[in-house]
């Protein structure tokens, strides 16, 4: 997988309903590093019904004595409020995103000409949602919190058979909680997903820190998706599972050199040391004096820095050879 690693810095609902805070998120995750930026556009009233509960994240964060529906409320822009969004982005050079979650949200998106849609993970199980992505044929990112992995074969065959093709879409290996406990992680499920399915494969973070995001770059992640905040301590269900602008430019460095740290996978010197095997290797070198018409033999050579001579590889061909010359103890052997 030789694909530049894809970093989404999620800004999410971060913005807790203020056009002014959404756009301090762009501006950070462009100064961090990200390629992408990322929100989510809903009408409330269409995503759940007055009694959908909360979770358990969102009543530790959040007044136990609102509903979800009137939490979502506070923290959503209104939708007209993402083409100011999308044109600060195109300003300043940072690809724009969002994900839509419900049906009017998901018409309206199409007007902001997006290069990606964004599957979230709740959405994995709604039939009539996919098969909109899928008429799209876009590159996709399917996030899979929650999926086991027939879940998400009935996914993708749903967004293929639209109209999406094969290798426009990206499924990212997820846990949806808030934040997601270490041991519950499964990195190497990316692994399993991308056997199953032969698709590109990338991973959406919820755990607290950078090493997780980072340990998925190393094992092959093509994208990676991170929530991010101004400050953790602003009010709102998805601050404290987020990362700040500093922590998230630590993370976006680490997965650059991991990058590059990873490289083409053959199997060679590097250019930067090649010039070290003179160095560190070894050559056949006389271990005493040895005069010339003498038979070279365990007794007289042995094998020295540096390796600019005759490599001891070749230790049995000098063996049985005669000397050509005189050599003095630590002399390089020619034949």
């Amino acid at each position: 997988m030789k694909d530049k690693i894809i970093i989404i810095a999620e800004a999410g609902v971060n913005h807790n309903g203020n056009l002014e805070v959404a756009k301090k998120l762009i501006k950070e995750a462009k100064s961090c590093g990200a390629d992408i930026v990322k929100f989510q556009t809903a009408v409330p009233e269409e995503v759940m019904t007055r009694s959908a509960p909360k979770a358990d994240y969102q009543l530790i964060t959040t007044s136990a004595s609102e509903t979800q529906l009137e939490m979502a409320k506070k923290i959503h822009l209104p939708l007209d409020a993402f083409f100011e969004l999308k044109n600060l982005c195109k300003d300043i050079n940072i690809e724009f995103l969002t994900s839509a979650f419900d049906p009017i949200s998901l018409e309206f998106i199409d007007k902001l000409d997006m290069n990606y849609y964004k599957i979230p993970s709740g959405e994995i199980t709604n039939y009539p949602y996919l098969k909109i992505i899928g008429s799209k044929n876009k590159k996709t990112f399917l996030s899979t919190g929650m999926a086991d992995l027939g879940e998400i074969e009935d996914a993708l065959e749903i967004l293929i058979s639209s109209g999406t093709s094969h290798e426009n879409i990206y499924i990212m290996h997820c846990n949806t909680e808030y934040p997601t406990p270490f041991e519950d992680v499964n990195l190497n499920a990316m692994k399993t997903i991308y056997e199953s399915f032969k698709v590109k494969v990338g991973y959406s973070d919820h755990t607290t820190g950078i090493e997780v995001p980072i340990a998925a770059a190393a094992l092959g992640a093509l994208v990676i998706e991170k929530h991010f905040t101004l400050d953790r301590n602003m009010k709102g269900p998805d601050h404290k599972a987020s990362l700040e602008p500093g922590e998230l430019k630590k993370m976006i460095s680490a997965i650059r050199n991991i990058e590059k740290a990873l490289g083409d996978g053959i199997k060679k010197a590097s250019k930067s040391e090649e010039k070290n095997k003179i160095i560190a290797r070894k050559s056949i070198v006389a271990s005493l004096d040895i005069r010339e018409g003498e038979t070279f033999r365990e007794s007289n050579i042995t094998t020295k820095r540096p390796g600019n001579g005759i490599s001891p590889m070749l230790w049995n061909l000098v063996i049985g050879s005669t000397a050509k010359k005189n050599f003095s103890k630590d002399d390089l052997i020619e034949l």
